[in-house]
């Protein structure tokens, strides 16, 4: 009896210098996630690749891609979009924070008061947000997820592979002690 050939899916969109990243630069282990702030899967995974990052500090590089589901998340593409008007304003990373801490806070109201506690100017963003200002941004992020063959969220690619375990601690250390020393 013969199986079929498993075909891994590869990043198709490589990392460059617009991609918002966390970690030291020259990481050996890079992992691109594909998220949408209102999966609550990603909301799961959140505080495992951040304890991640604590313990290989100078292992690993995050990126941290768009994936908005917004057929069945209604609030995801505003969210993503806000996280891009932060980072206008070099605050990107504390926005995404804040999202996948108060995931059941979405919502336009919620999500104004999150961006008046951040310190962010709220009439501006919303505006932003309102006029789609980012949406070619977040559109280009979900397509290459889609070319790199992301389905759902959260998607992980450890060093340009995708990563099909699972988003738990023990199994994210795993992998990436794997690919820190192949």
């Amino acid at each position: 009896m013969t199986t079929p050939l498993q075909v891994t899916a590869r990043l198709r969109a490589p990392v460059t210098e617009v991609d918002h990243v966390r970690g030291p630069v020259d990481a050996p282990v890079t992992i691109v996630q594909y998220g949408d702030f209102q999966c609550r899967f990603c909301g799961a995974a959140y505080p495992n690749l951040a304890e991640l990052l604590r313990q290989r500090a100078e292992t690993v590089r995050l990126v941290y891609r768009h994936f908005p589901i917004a057929n069945v998340h209604p609030y995801a593409e505003s969210a993503a979009e806000a996280t891009e008007a932060a980072d206008r304003r070099g605050r990107f990373w504390e926005m995404h924070d804040w999202l996948f801490e108060h995931q059941d806070q979405l919502d336009p109201v919620h999500l104004s008061l999150g961006i008046e506690q951040l310190g962010l100017p709220a009439d501006e963003i919303r505006a932003e947000i309102g006029r789609q200002e980012y949406g070619d941004r977040v559109r280009r992020d979900f397509v290459g997820g889609i070319r790199s063959g992301v389905d759902a969220t959260p998607t992980l690619f450890v060093n340009d592979v995708r990563h099909d375990g699972g988003h738990d601690l023990p199994e994210l250390l795993t992998a990436v002690d794997a690919n820190a020393n192949p």
